[in-house]
């Protein structure tokens, strides 16, 4: 994968994503409890482009939790910003979306606001460790304006077929 992330390259970012993976799960059984456990799951994961590349939908299937999530990402052309927009199958309610883009490092990251048990929480996505056969993609939450971050979900992406 290209580490040159200039705009014109932008709308293509998400491109290493295309195909079928497993999926490693790790996530906490508490997302705001730094003391509560970690659980691992399997998932498969199929994702296809859509606008040449400026779109993309994933759908994530974990079978031995009985749920699906699907996320839909956008390229703003205005913004040069992606916005990624998760649904579980669970709820069939599209969450507020993250915000974000890849540095020149290659590591994405993605910022938006939402609720979780009651509380206002800031949620960020961070794509990392990406190659034409892995990938790896963590959610963690703030409390207190981005001042510290607890990680609370985590997803080894390895490609089921290679290119």
């Amino acid at each position: 994968m290209s580490t040159d992330r200039d705009t014109a390259a932008a709308p293509r970012d998400f491109d290493f994503l295309r195909g079928e993976w497993d999926v490693l799960n790790t996530r906490r059984t508490d997302f705001l409890d730094p003391d509560s456990e970690w659980v691992r799951f399997p998932a498969t994961s199929r994702c296809w482009n859509l606008f040449d590349g400026a779109a993309n939908l994933d759908e994530l299937d974990v079978p031995s939790q009985g749920w699906k999530g699907l996320t839909l990402r956008l390229f703003d052309v205005e913004t040069g910003l992606w916005s990624l927009n998760w649904s579980s199958s669970r709820t069939g309610k599209l969450f507020p979306p993250v915000l974000g883009r890849f540095g020149p490092d290659g590591r994405g990251e993605f910022l938006g606001d939402d609720t979780h048990a009651g509380k206002d929480v800031r949620v960020r996505y961070v794509w990392s460790g990406i190659s034409a056969a892995t990938a790896r993609w963590e959610q963690a939450f703030s409390l207190d304006g981005e001042r510290t971050w607890l990680s609370n979900w985590t997803m080894e992406f390895t490609r089921r077929n290679a290119r």
